[in-house]
């Protein structure tokens, strides 16, 4: 999940900043975890210490309400609201990381992914981000090839992973909806080299790049075996003590990927 993290904070500099270049630097004074990493600690710790979504989230959107959430989820979770508001946002896809790790098949992986989603993006194209991402994450650590990742993907989800970003960039613009962010950051990771090159794709399409760096990076981690100790440990670096703590026990329960 650290991954997934990770992608946050770098991409949290471009956000609404339109970067179409892969050439930036990965970590500034400015840079920062926002709404996407709190959300992904929040998933993590459901899994880790048991509970109900929509109490955890409803949690850490007050322990940290200057994350930079959205407005349909601020009101949400503001309230302590039960029902969910048929969101298509893709706040269901940049939290769900850790539910790829979690589970021992594929199946168990994308009901789960349902379940995180559900209690406040049950919109069908909500649930669908979620669960193309964590079984993009599911597939990625344990050893499925790119090829495999993409077809299982496709077959699935319906998303068209055919194409290239050097198509997607010139044309894409900020799209927070599932249905517009997921694809491409899944894309980014496939056309990835390693991890770094994930997050840097993801951003330099110039759209949502906090949380599109969020799911390449959380991907791109379970895929390519870890952060780079130096993304890792400046990472970290970012984060306070609380969302340390569960970072530090969801992988003491979880491991690493394979």
């Amino acid at each position: 999940m650290l991954g997934a993290i990770a992608g946050d904070v770098i991409g949290s500099v471009h956000e609404g900043a339109g970067t179409k270049v892969k050439e930036f630097p990965l970590f500034t004074a400015a840079s920062t975890f926002t709404d996407d990493s709190v959300l992904t600690v929040a998933v993590a710790d459901c899994l880790v210490n048991g509970g109900d979504y929509a109490d955890c989230f409803h949690r850490y959107f007050h322990a940290y309400p200057d994350a930079g959430f959205g407005l349909g989820f601020a009101r949400w979770a503001m309230t302590r609201a039960r029902e969910p508001y048929n969101s298509f946002g893709n706040g269901s896809a940049m939290r769900v990381s850790p539910v790829g790790y979690a589970f021992n098949t594929l199946e168990e992986t994308i009901e789960e992914a349902r379940c995180s989603a559900a209690v406040s993006h049950d919109h069908p194209e909500g649930i669908r981000g979620a669960q193309a991402v964590a079984a993009a994450v599911f597939l990625a650590r344990t050893g499925h090839d790119k090829p495999l990742i993409r077809a299982e993907l496709e077959q699935r989800f319906g998303y068209d992973l055919r194409r290239r970003l050097s198509e997607i960039r010139p044309r894409y613009r900020f799209d927070v909806s599932c249905q517009g962010s997921v694809p491409e950051s899944i894309i980014a990771f496939l056309e990835s080299e390693d991890y770094e090159d994930a997050v840097r794709n993801a951003i330099s399409l110039g759209g949502d790049a906090d949380t599109m760096a969020c799911i390449a990076g959380a991907i791109a981690e379970a895929y390519y075996g870890g952060v780079p100790p130096a993304v890792a440990e400046e990472t970290r670096g970012r984060l306070d003590r609380p969302l340390c703590q569960v970072v530090e026990r969801f992988e003491s329960c979880y491991g690493t990927p394979l």
